[in-house]
């Protein structure tokens, strides 16, 4: 998938992403529309230092990757390695590096940026 991904800050850069559509996840859960699935979605660093919050349309959207390869090569640690989100529909800040664990929940989830004075949902 090529996208812009976009920096609140005002900046952006064209990104070739490949990984697995977030939807294909919560399907391979035995979900295959965002009313069979919690509101939410909650998703950490392994050291949980990070967080990020979605809401289950947003994330469901079909541009929505879980991604492990940018610009035809593995994420490097600098870009998330492991695995990162990407998504056309969403700030930089709200595309979380090194994914450690998602949580499907009915609660609005916390949120780092969100917690410091940036728009919970930081869409485009």
């Amino acid at each position: 998938m090529i996208t812009e991904f976009k920096c609140i800050e005002g900046w952006s850069t064209i990104v070739h992403w490949a990984g697995v559509r977030f939807s294909d996840l919560a399907a391979a859960c035995g979900a295959t529309s965002p009313t069979e699935l919690p509101r939410y979605v909650s998703m950490r660093t392994p050291d949980e230092k990070y967080y990020v919050g979605w809401d289950i349309e947003a994330i469901m959207h079909p541009q929505t990757l879980l991604a492990y390869e940018m610009n035809g090569a593995p994420l490097t640690n600098e870009h998330g390695a492991p695995l990162r989100l990407a998504s056309p529909t969403k700030y930089g800040i709200k595309q979380i590096k090194r994914i450690g664990r998602i949580e499907f929940t009915n609660e609005r989830p916390r949120d780092y940026w969100a917690e410091n004075g940036y728009d919970w949902y930081a869409g485009l």
